[in-house]
């Protein structure tokens, strides 16, 4: 089972998607900005930010490398 297959299976079980994550670190980042978090709360909500920023920072340049290549093929057609 390819990589793309298994993020898309598990989309369709959790119902919980790329959008969904980006979205939840926007969350975070605004919580913080606005005072949210205790503290002693910090370096937990910090560690997680950030684990959620480079996971979606590893996607974006596949993403945009995918779309690059459609375009390609669709120009050539």
């Amino acid at each position: 089972m390819s990589e793309e297959n298994t993020t898309e299976s598990v989309e369709e079980a959790v119902g919980l998607n790329i959008g969904d994550l980006a979205g939840l670190r926007q969350i975070i980042a605004v919580a913080a900005q606005r005072g949210a978090f205790k503290a002693e709360e910090m370096e937990v909500v910090g560690r997680v930010y950030n684990k959620l920023n480079t996971f979606l920072n590893g996607l974006a340049p596949a993403e945009t490398a995918e779309e690059t290549t459609e375009d390609e093929t669709s120009s050539e057609e």
